[in-house]
Protein backbone atom coordinates (compact mmCIF):
# COMPACT_ATOMS: atom_id res chain seq x y z
CA UNK A 1 0.00 0.00 0.00
CA UNK A 2 1.28 3.13 -0.70
CA UNK A 3 0.20 6.06 0.92
CA UNK A 4 0.64 9.34 -1.17
CA UNK A 5 -1.13 11.91 1.11
CA UNK A 6 -2.60 16.11 0.52
CA UNK A 7 0.77 17.09 1.27
CA UNK A 8 2.35 15.18 -1.60
CA UNK A 9 2.60 17.89 -4.48
CA UNK A 10 2.93 16.85 -8.43
CA UNK A 11 6.73 17.68 -8.37
CA UNK A 12 7.21 15.37 -4.93
CA UNK A 13 5.49 12.38 -6.43
CA UNK A 14 7.77 12.59 -9.43
CA UNK A 15 10.06 12.31 -7.24
CA UNK A 16 9.12 9.62 -5.48
CA UNK A 17 7.90 7.07 -8.36
CA UNK A 18 11.32 6.69 -9.54
CA UNK A 19 13.08 5.67 -5.92
CA UNK A 20 13.18 2.09 -4.49
CA UNK A 21 10.25 0.42 -2.75
CA UNK A 22 12.13 -2.65 -1.37
CA UNK A 23 12.26 -2.04 2.03
CA UNK A 24 10.50 -4.01 4.60
CA UNK A 25 7.20 -2.77 6.96
CA UNK A 26 8.14 -5.01 10.00
CA UNK A 27 10.22 -7.87 10.66
CA UNK A 28 7.64 -8.79 13.10
CA UNK A 29 4.25 -7.82 12.44
CA UNK A 30 2.97 -9.38 15.80
CA UNK A 31 5.11 -6.71 17.66
CA UNK A 32 4.32 -3.25 18.52
CA UNK A 33 8.00 -2.74 16.19
CA UNK A 34 10.20 0.21 16.59
CA UNK A 35 13.06 0.78 13.97
CA UNK A 36 16.05 2.71 16.00
CA UNK A 37 19.31 4.08 14.18
CA UNK A 38 22.10 7.23 15.04
CA UNK A 39 23.76 9.89 13.26
CA UNK A 40 27.34 11.57 14.08
CA UNK A 41 28.70 8.48 14.62
CA UNK A 42 31.95 9.62 12.81
CA UNK A 43 31.86 13.17 13.54
CA UNK A 44 34.85 14.76 14.85
CA UNK A 45 32.64 17.69 16.75
CA UNK A 46 29.22 17.55 18.12
CA UNK A 47 26.86 14.94 19.57
CA UNK A 48 25.54 11.59 18.50
CA UNK A 49 21.85 11.66 18.14
CA UNK A 50 19.73 9.07 17.82
CA UNK A 51 15.83 8.37 16.59
CA UNK A 52 13.32 5.40 17.31
CA UNK A 53 10.28 5.28 15.13
CA UNK A 54 7.23 3.03 15.61
CA UNK A 55 5.03 3.04 12.11
CA UNK A 56 2.03 2.04 11.29
CA UNK A 57 1.83 -1.90 9.79
CA UNK A 58 0.33 -0.20 6.46
CA UNK A 59 2.66 2.65 6.43
CA UNK A 60 4.43 2.76 2.54
CA UNK A 61 6.20 5.45 1.25
CA UNK A 62 8.04 4.97 -1.97
CA UNK A 63 10.48 7.48 -1.46
CA UNK A 64 11.98 6.38 1.79
CA UNK A 65 14.95 4.95 2.14
CA UNK A 66 18.68 4.81 4.04
CA UNK A 67 18.67 8.96 5.16
CA UNK A 68 22.52 8.44 3.16
CA UNK A 69 21.16 7.73 -0.08
CA UNK A 70 18.45 10.81 -0.34
CA UNK A 71 18.75 14.45 -0.59
CA UNK A 72 19.12 17.06 2.39
CA UNK A 73 15.94 18.07 -0.22
CA UNK A 74 14.29 14.33 0.49
CA UNK A 75 15.19 13.88 3.66
CA UNK A 76 13.41 17.14 4.97
CA UNK A 77 10.16 16.22 2.97
CA UNK A 78 9.79 12.59 4.44
CA UNK A 79 10.43 14.13 7.78
CA UNK A 80 7.29 15.89 7.69
CA UNK A 81 5.85 13.10 6.45
CA UNK A 82 7.10 10.63 8.63
CA UNK A 83 6.16 12.69 11.99
CA UNK A 84 2.82 12.96 10.82
CA UNK A 85 2.30 9.07 10.70
CA UNK A 86 4.02 7.37 12.97
CA UNK A 87 2.60 6.26 15.72
CA UNK A 88 4.91 6.91 18.10
CA UNK A 89 8.88 8.91 17.12
CA UNK A 90 11.60 10.19 19.72
CA UNK A 91 14.66 11.77 18.96
CA UNK A 92 17.64 11.72 21.79
CA UNK A 93 21.39 13.10 21.97
CA UNK A 94 24.38 12.28 23.36
CA UNK A 95 27.36 15.02 23.97
CA UNK A 96 31.16 15.13 23.13
CA UNK A 97 31.78 15.36 26.72
CA UNK A 98 29.92 12.03 27.23
CA UNK A 99 31.00 10.72 24.29
CA UNK A 100 34.63 11.42 25.34
CA UNK A 101 34.28 10.12 28.79
CA UNK A 102 32.13 6.51 27.76
CA UNK A 103 33.88 5.97 23.72
CA UNK A 104 31.37 6.55 20.25
CA UNK A 105 29.82 2.86 20.93
CA UNK A 106 28.60 2.95 24.24
CA UNK A 107 27.54 6.59 23.40
CA UNK A 108 25.50 5.72 20.43
CA UNK A 109 23.59 2.93 22.23
CA UNK A 110 23.06 5.36 25.13
CA UNK A 111 20.64 7.49 22.62
CA UNK A 112 19.29 4.76 21.37
CA UNK A 113 18.15 4.27 24.60
CA UNK A 114 17.38 7.62 25.34
CA UNK A 115 15.15 7.80 22.31
CA UNK A 116 13.45 4.38 23.19
CA UNK A 117 12.42 5.95 27.25
CA UNK A 118 10.82 8.83 25.35
CA UNK A 119 8.57 6.97 22.98
CA UNK A 120 5.00 7.60 24.16
CA UNK A 121 3.95 3.80 22.83
CA UNK A 122 5.77 1.39 24.71
CA UNK A 123 7.32 -1.13 21.86
CA UNK A 124 7.54 -4.76 22.18
CA UNK A 125 9.93 -5.86 19.88
CA UNK A 126 12.93 -2.86 18.85
CA UNK A 127 14.99 -3.24 15.26
CA UNK A 128 18.36 -1.50 15.44
CA UNK A 129 20.71 -0.67 12.67
CA UNK A 130 24.15 -2.29 13.06
CA UNK A 131 25.44 -5.22 14.84
CA UNK A 132 25.69 -3.94 18.23
CA UNK A 133 23.28 -3.02 20.88
CA UNK A 134 23.20 -3.55 24.82
CA UNK A 135 19.57 -5.02 25.75
CA UNK A 136 17.14 -1.65 26.94
CA UNK A 137 15.30 -3.07 30.12
CA UNK A 138 12.98 -6.43 28.96
CA UNK A 139 12.61 -5.75 25.32
CA UNK A 140 13.66 -8.40 22.86
CA UNK A 141 15.95 -6.94 20.03
CA UNK A 142 17.23 -7.89 16.94
CA UNK A 143 20.32 -6.22 15.37
CA UNK A 144 20.39 -5.65 11.42
CA UNK A 145 23.14 -4.94 9.22
CA UNK A 146 22.53 -2.45 7.04
CA UNK A 147 18.99 -1.60 8.36
CA UNK A 148 18.18 1.25 6.97
CA UNK A 149 18.11 0.66 3.68
CA UNK A 150 16.45 -2.52 4.62
CA UNK A 151 13.27 -1.84 7.01
CA UNK A 152 10.80 1.07 6.88
CA UNK A 153 11.16 2.30 10.50
CA UNK A 154 14.62 2.43 10.76
CA UNK A 155 15.15 4.15 7.35
CA UNK A 156 12.38 6.61 9.18
CA UNK A 157 14.91 6.81 12.22
CA UNK A 158 18.07 7.21 10.32
CA UNK A 159 15.87 10.49 8.85
CA UNK A 160 14.37 11.70 11.90
CA UNK A 161 18.19 11.09 13.27
CA UNK A 162 19.99 12.84 10.63
CA UNK A 163 18.05 15.58 10.11
CA UNK A 164 17.83 16.83 13.61
CA UNK A 165 21.56 16.57 14.17
CA UNK A 166 21.62 18.68 10.66
CA UNK A 167 19.56 21.54 12.52
CA UNK A 168 21.53 21.33 15.59
CA UNK A 169 24.96 21.75 13.74
CA UNK A 170 24.03 24.48 11.42
CA UNK A 171 23.03 26.45 14.39
CA UNK A 172 26.31 25.67 15.93
CA UNK A 173 27.89 26.96 12.95
CA UNK A 174 26.59 30.21 13.57
CA UNK A 175 28.65 30.78 16.30
CA UNK A 176 31.56 28.91 15.30
CA UNK A 177 31.72 29.49 11.63
CA UNK A 178 35.32 28.86 10.78
CA UNK A 179 34.77 24.86 10.39
CA UNK A 180 32.08 24.66 7.93
CA UNK A 181 29.67 23.17 10.22
CA UNK A 182 26.97 24.47 8.10
CA UNK A 183 28.38 22.24 4.87
CA UNK A 184 30.31 19.16 6.90
CA UNK A 185 27.91 18.74 9.82
CA UNK A 186 30.93 18.07 12.20
CA UNK A 187 32.36 15.15 9.19
CA UNK A 188 36.02 14.91 9.10
CA UNK A 189 36.23 16.75 5.59
CA UNK A 190 39.57 18.26 4.40
CA UNK A 191 38.15 21.98 5.20
CA UNK A 192 37.26 20.85 9.15
CA UNK A 193 40.71 19.64 9.53
CA UNK A 194 42.59 22.49 8.57
CA UNK A 195 40.41 24.80 10.45
CA UNK A 196 41.13 22.63 13.57
CA UNK A 197 44.77 23.20 12.89
CA UNK A 198 44.76 27.00 12.15
CA UNK A 199 41.96 27.30 15.34
CA UNK A 200 42.35 24.84 17.55
CA UNK A 201 39.01 22.81 19.15
CA UNK A 202 35.90 24.58 20.42
CA UNK A 203 33.89 22.82 23.44
CA UNK A 204 31.94 20.50 21.07
CA UNK A 205 35.02 19.11 19.72
CA UNK A 206 35.68 15.29 20.58
CA UNK A 207 38.92 15.25 21.83
CA UNK A 208 38.94 11.29 22.34
CA UNK A 209 39.09 11.14 18.24
CA UNK A 210 41.64 12.16 15.70
CA UNK A 211 40.99 15.47 14.88
CA UNK A 212 44.16 16.06 13.35
CA UNK A 213 47.24 14.43 11.77
CA UNK A 214 49.48 16.09 14.26
CA UNK A 215 47.38 15.24 17.03
CA UNK A 216 49.91 15.31 19.65
CA UNK A 217 50.98 19.39 18.75
CA UNK A 218 47.09 20.39 19.27
CA UNK A 219 46.84 22.23 22.44
CA UNK A 220 42.84 21.78 23.80
CA UNK A 221 41.38 24.66 25.31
Amino acid sequence: MILLRSYDNVKFFKIAIVSNFHLSPYFNANEIEAGCDEAGRGCLAGPVVAAAVILPKDFSHPMLNDSKQLTHKQRYLLREIIEKETISKAVASVDNHEIDKINILKASIKAMHLAIEKLDVIPTFLIIDGNRFLNYKNIPHKCIVKGDAKFQSIAAASILAKTYRDDYMEKMHEKFPQYGWNQNKGYPTKIHRIAIENFGTTPLHRKSFKLIDKQLKLVFD
